[in-house]
């Protein structure tokens, strides 16, 4: 199959694509179809590769307003609503759900899905189901999953055994919550602990850490200096970060070297971020966005998630990588030209690396041919006036497609 005149990440040079037996096989300008070959004519059409979504809840999506609605809006109301809900879950529940979310998922080109699974649960109801339905979907998508301690590792009854339970049943990583646990003490041991059985269990890590205004909650330090010193490294992630946004500047231009030496990824949700944040505050209110600017010029990895989908967090989300790039942007200071052409790498290449999807993950010859093709002919465009994304190819098959809208003005 030849797909003809495409842009390739914001190349403005006209590229083809040969696929073969679900391989990139060629790219190159000016490929001629061979003998019965199909051929598809992009015609200036923007390729990426697939989105990745590095943090979303599927296990609470669907849920705003059941039994209540978080009238609040703060974190802490959405958590008690949430564990009013969960006294409803059933597997085929959750089923319903996630299934209605990744299919809107494959729509918007996310074919890799980090997806954070609630644990303190004696049940463990969505973790089974979502474990069941990650090989279900595994042809279509890729479903990546933390097991995630909801109310902490230590401050919930047999917290730790839930935790390496969940790792035993397959869980892709270890969660945290270090800023809800009871104490500090308590916060730095939890951490030891997911360190602990995501070494014993070759598992990677990704740690709720700091969601919260509190400029004295510290448990990044804590993370960054265990990946450092247990080499994880690159396998660990410090998903929200929010405190980092409320840290005085002195702080954090000495936490920033263990930050680098320690080599792990950050994930931001702009938009539940921004929407939780600030909760206490009268003016000015804080955006309560983690430090991305800072934190990419230093070199350190950042990609941007969804977090919640209709959820007791979130009373919108249509699981768009588009949203979250473009509160990213506006509530990271991250307006120049060349930051908007790039900011595709948020939701792919970035969010990839948080993944550890490793070199099997874009478009190059050899890989698997996964790839989206969106309706504009550069990202600065597809961003600025919210292109769809006409379709997203699987091992060079089509899983989903898209026909773009046409506005008529009368005058």
């Amino acid at each position: 199959m030849l797909f003809k005149n495409v842009h390739i990440k914001n190349d403005t040079e006209k590229k083809d694509i040969r696929v073969e037996d679900g391989i990139f096989k060629q790219i190159a300008a000016g490929l001629e179809p061979l003998a019965g070959e199909e051929v598809v004519d992009y015609d200036d059409k923007l390729v990426l590769p697939p989105f990745v979504e590095s943090h979303v809840h599927l296990d609470t999506c669907f849920t705003a307003g059941e039994p209540r609605w978080n009238m609040s809006g703060t974190l802490f109301e959405g958590i008690d609503c949430w564990e009013e809900r969960k006294e409803m879950l059933t597997k085929d529940d959750v089923r319903k759900r996630v299934n209605k979310a990744v299919r809107i998922q494959a729509g918007n080109g996310i074919q890799h899905v980090r997806t954070h699974v609630d644990i303190n649960d004696p049940k463990l109801t969505a973790l089974e189901t979502i474990l069941e339905m990650r090989d279900e979907l595994k042809d279509y998508i890729d479903i990546q999953i933390v097991a995630f301690p909801q109310y902490g590792i230590l401050s919930y009854p047999k917290g730790k055994e839930l935790l390496e339970t969940a790792l035993k049943m397959g869980a892709d990583a270890a969660g945290a919550i270090p800023h809800f646990e009871f104490t500090r003490e308590y916060s730095v041991e939890s951490l030891n602990i997911c360190f602990e059985l995501a070494q014993k269990y070759g598992k990677l890590i990704d740690v709720h850490c700091d969601e919260i205004d509190d400029e004295a909650s510290r448990g990044l330090e804590t993370v960054a200096t265990r990946a450092y010193e247990t080499g994880m490294k690159d396998m660990v992630t410090a998903s929200h970060t929010t405190a980092m946004h409320s840290y005085n500047n002195a702080y954090v231009i000495r936490l920033m070297r263990i930050l680098k030496m320690s080599g792990m990824n950050f994930v931001a949700n702009p938009c539940v971020n921004v929407h939780l944040g600030g909760r206490t505050d009268t003016y000015p209110k804080r955006r309560s966005m983690t430090r991305v600017k800072e934190l990419t010029a230093e070199g350190c990895n950042v990609s941007f998630g969804n977090d919640d989908i209709f959820d007791p967090w979130n009373p919108l989300g249509n699981a768009s990588m588009r949203d979250a790039v473009f509160m990213g942007l506006y509530a990271g200071h991250m307006l120049g030209y060349e930051e908007i052409c790039n900011s595709y790498k948020f939701v792919t290449e970035n969010a990839a690396k948080t993944l550890h999807l490793g070199d099997k993950y874009g478009i190059r010859e050899g890989n698997e041919a996964n790839f989206v093709v969106l309706d504009a002919k550069n990202y600065y465009d597809a961003l600025c006036y919210n292109r769809p994304v006409l379709a997203s190819y699987r091992k060079g098959s089509l899983i989903a497609a898209t026909e773009p809208e046409k506005t008529n003005v009368k005058f």
